[in-house]
Formats: structure tokens, sequence, C-alpha cells
């Protein structure tokens, strides 16, 4: 029941909005207009183009401004991937010169070589 009401209603808003697109078409496409862009280039057109070529406008840059923030959004994850690699390498190498420090190679009277630990052995 609740199904059928919500395509119903989906359906009476689409009907309408369609009405309103034809109506907004008939009305504004003989009415001429000037449109200004740029110094001494100003030419005559009608309503329903100007509007049409300022909605495509208005997509075009929508588009764009996403698509910047998106590759700004790749920029700054990259550089902190970047940062966290560079410290995790720098953590495995000093993990790796403290393993070295932390035992060193002695020689027994037997002439048998033994790790001894510094730091309690």
């Amino acid at each position: 029941m609740w199904i059928k009401i919500k395509n119903w209603t989906k359906g009476i808003i689409f009907a309408l909005g369609v009405i309103y697109a034809a109506i907004f078409v008939y009305n504004n496409s003989g009415s001429p207009v000037s449109f200004w862009w740029w110094f001494g280039h100003t030419p005559q057109t009608t309503v329903f183009y100007l509007a049409a070529f300022a909605f495509a406008a208005g997509v075009i840059f929508t588009l764009l401004v996403r698509m910047m923030w998106g590759t700004v959004r790749q920029f700054r994850k990259m550089g902190a991937s970047n940062r966290t690699e560079k410290l995790e390498r720098e953590m495995a190498d000093m993990k790796a010169k403290a393993a070295m420090l932390q035992s060193k190679p002695t020689t027994s009277s037997d002439g048998v070589t033994v790790q001894v630990d510094q730091l309690g052995g």
C-alpha cells in the first residue's frame, strides 16, 4: 500500500516537473534578450537559450569544482601516506640499530664466540 502511494507521489511530482518545463520552454522560447559577456559584445538571444546555457555552464562548473576537490583530497592522502611510510622506515631503522647495540660478540677462553647482552648478561 505505502509503496503504491510512494510511486504515485513520485510520478505526480515528475509529471508536474515536465509540465512546468514545457510551459517554461513555450513562454521563453520567443522572448528576446541581450546578453553582455564582454566589452562591446552583446549578442541577441532568447531567454530559453540563455537559461539553458547558464544551466549547462553551472553543471560544468560544479563538475570541475568536484573534480578539483577530489584531486586535492588525493594529494593530501598521498602526502599523509608518504609521511607514514617515511616514519615507519625510520622506526624500523632505529629498531635495527638498537638491536645491534644491545648485543655484542665476545670470545671466551675456549675460543668460542658467545653473544653477551650488555644490559644484564
